[in-house]
């Protein structure tokens, strides 16, 4: 019957762990790009800079009206002839009813229309290109919160493993006290370094509800308290990243430095919309329509007229007073665009080797503290072994077990920081989609 009970308890237990979600860094990303609201926002402002790329916004296509009207007006008239009595009419009321369609047509404006289609399809290129920044902040702000609920779920292990040693010497100091070998001393200091090491694992656990609750946050999840667990238990870092590879694709993919590109071609434009008054433009205009005037006066009752009229303006604007200072200004923008865009590659170059020097002094930091480790952990168990003969003081033993957790508290340090300094350098080269193609092989 035991045995019955207890396979029933497992069950429930598994079934319980099933109800948890548990995500991977690709479907914390999937689920952040379907529903994530700055990526939500930002694709409908590209959908209104698609929207704006057609013919008919700059100016290619004609206008053609449909218009009817109607006017009315009651006159008192007083006629003096040279010759003759003088006449006077009151209550002369004159109406005029009409109906067309006006067609107007701009032929040539000094290649203004043209411009102004080019400058709609850099700015929807350049909205492209903003989707495509705030996809990339996304996925790098996803990543890097996700790794470190990773870590601080780690961290939150060791804690636990740290409260498991505390409470281990602390039943050897009690079971030693009672038989007098160890000093109330001892058991009291024991058991502070016991309650030190709760309390840490405690405020810890505030670590990991905090970092759940960003991840939630991050992937718009309309309970930011749902509770899931992750299928990474360690951090793994790529480390074969390469300098030269890096560098060439931040100066071809950047998104930042290709946005700064379109900001001078767009500039250059502007410059360009200015000149179109260097030139004369024509103008197409035609019409069709009927109009109708009835008089109450007079020898004509009413009369209908309908037709068809056209007719072409050319002009050009000889002087207006601000061209030069606007062609002027336009340039000096021109100007402006390429020094930014120069001083952002030259930011970009920088936070590049700063990031490449931090990931390879981590990778170094990572090797080292995983020896240290090893050592570390040879060095709790003799002292372990030691303390339980009576041969080690308390102070000494806790020593070990510090030394230990240290050991491993600046292993995962390293390996989070490395993991930061990855994600960073994968974004200013334009490669931080990456982590959705990875995960999905």
């Amino acid at each position: 019957m035991k045995k019955y009970l207890l396979t029933f308890l497992a069950s429930c237990a598994v079934l319980a762990g099933s109800a948890q979600p548990v995500y991977t860094l690709r479907s914390c990303l999937e689920t952040g790009l379907e529903q994530n609201y700055s990526i939500r926002i930002i694709r409908n402002e590209q959908a209104i800079s698609d929207n704006n790329t057609t013919l008919a916004n700059a100016g290619y296509l004609p206008t053609l009206e449909l218009t009817a009207g109607y006017d009315g007006a009651l006159n008192n008239e007083r006629t003096v002839p040279r010759e003759g009595s003088v006449t006077t009419e009151h209550g002369i009321y004159n109406q005029t009813l009409s109906a067309g369609l006006d067609l107007g047509w701009t032929v040539f404006d000094g290649f203004r229309i043209r411009t102004n289609y080019e400058k709609l399809k850099e700015l929807q290129e350049l909205g492209r290109l903003n989707t495509r920044i705030t996809i990339e902040n996304f996925v790098a702000a996803l990543t890097a919160e996700y790794y470190n609920f990773v870590q601080q779920t780690i961290r939150l292990n060791n804690f636990r493993y740290a409260v498991q040693l505390s409470k281990e010497r602390l039943r050897i100091v009690e079971a030693r006290y009672k038989i007098g070998n160890f000093s109330r001393l001892d058991m009291l200091q024991a058991k502070v370094d016991f309650n030190a090491d709760s309390s840490q694992y405690m405020k810890q656990q505030e670590l990991v509800f905090a970092s759940r609750i960003k991840l939630n946050e991050l992937m718009a999840k309309e309970n930011v308290d749902e509770r899931f667990s992750v299928l990474d238990t360690i951090i793994q870092v790529n480390d074969r990243l390469n300098w030269a590879v890096l560098e060439d694709q931040t100066l071809r993919a950047n998104t930042s430095l290709l946005t700064a590109a379109r900001n001078q071609t767009i500039a250059e434009l502007d410059l360009k919309t200015l000149q179109a008054r260097n030139y004369p433009y024509l103008n197409l205009s035609a019409g069709y329509g009927y109009t109708r005037n009835m008089y109450s006066s007079g020898a004509n009752r009413n009369r209908g007229t309908l037709g068809l009229d056209a007719g072409l303006r050319l002009g050009f604007t000889i002087f207006d007073g601000n061209r030069k200072r606007e062609q002027t200004n336009a340039r000096i923008q021109i100007d402006n665009a390429r020094l930014a865009q120069q001083q952002l590659e030259q930011e970009l170059r920088s936070d590049l080797s700063n990031f490449w020097q931090s990931y390879l002094n981590n990778l170094e930091i990572i090797k080292l503290e995983k020896e240290n480790l090893i050592a570390a952990e040879e060095n709790y168990n003799i002292a372990l072994e030691r303390y339980k003969l009576g041969d080690l003081s308390g102070i000494e033993m806790r020593e070990a077990q510090k030394s230990l957790l240290d050991a491993e508290e600046r292993i995962l340090t390293a390996e989070y920081d490395t993991k930061l300094c990855e994600i960073s350098l994968l974004q200013i080269s334009g490669n931080i989609l990456s982590y959705l193609e990875e995960q999905a092989l």
